[in-house]
């Protein structure tokens, strides 16, 4: 009898053994399975600025509710389109760059997603970082007599912070895509222009003005934000004003 009775004890606790390393086993498969990390692209800069913005994010899960992403990349001026005249006519553009910088946190609403995050509707802070310059070489006929080539120097840079609502989708566990629909915020604008030339101030009116219609044609809302007359006559501009945010990427999770 002792000796049936510890076989039956030892087959226990064998079974027990074994069991604990399979549901140990299963429980780490289960954890493989659950994907905290999202890299991303951003689809909606190079539609804006014509492919010159090649911005790159990473989302992490914090818990089943919240996450953190943050977003970096070059990116530049759309382009300002042929500006000719007369008097003022583009010869080059010498050069043409920029940076892009942004953070959020996220909430995900317990109350409308069925899903944990970073699946479903959500809604965060936000800080975004932009920065643009543009060199560019010009043909000029001033009205005091000059004649002859001019460099200028365009340079954009606004600082944002405001609240954003989105909504991301997953699909087959690994594709990601994510829409921040509603980005209200508020945003600090420096507009800077400088002209390497002796052209009088007629003349540098005149161009700032060229390079203002351009910048008001291709930039969403811009003419709501620089007023009239301030870049025109100085070539600067600085403003606080009211920003949005909206844009869209696609993402792999791991």
């Amino acid at each position: 009898m002792r000796k049936l009775f510890s076989l039956l004890l030892v087959i226990t606790l064998v079974y027990l053994v074994l069991f604990q390393q399979t549901a140990s086993g299963q429980e780490t498969k289960n954890k493989e399975k659950d994907y905290k990390n999202t890299i991303r692209f951003n689809l909606t800069n190079p539609i804006i600025f014509a492919g010159r913005s090649y911005i790159i994010g990473y989302e992490r899960v914090i818990n089943p509710r919240q996450t953190f992403s943050v977003n970096i990349g070059t990116t530049g001026f759309p382009s300002l389109g042929i500006i000719n005249s007369d008097s003022i006519k583009l010869n080059t553009i010498r050069d043409n760059n920029g940076f892009n910088f942004s953070a959020d946190y996220r909430f995900y609403l317990a109350n409308e997603n069925k899903y944990a995050a970073p699946r479903g509707v959500y809604v965060g802070p936000y800080y975004s970082y932009n920065y643009f310059d543009n060199q560019q070489s010009w043909s000029v006929k001033g009205s005091n007599g000059f004649t002859g080539n001019v460099e200028s120097d365009l340079s954009l840079t606004i600082h944002s912070i405001g609240v954003e609502l989105g909504y991301q989708f997953v699909f087959w566990k690994r594709l990601a895509v994510d829409m921040v629909l509603l980005g209200p915020g508020v945003a600090a604008y420096n507009l800077q222009a400088s002209l390497g030339s002796n052209l009088s101030e007629e003349d540098k009116k005149k161009l700032y003005d060229k390079l203002n219609s351009a910048l008001a044609d291709k930039f969403p809302g811009y003419s709501t934000i620089i007023k009239e007359g301030d870049f025109q006559n100085t070539g600067t501009a600085k403003t606080t004003s009211l920003g949005f945010r909206y844009m869209i990427h696609v993402g792999f999770r791991f």
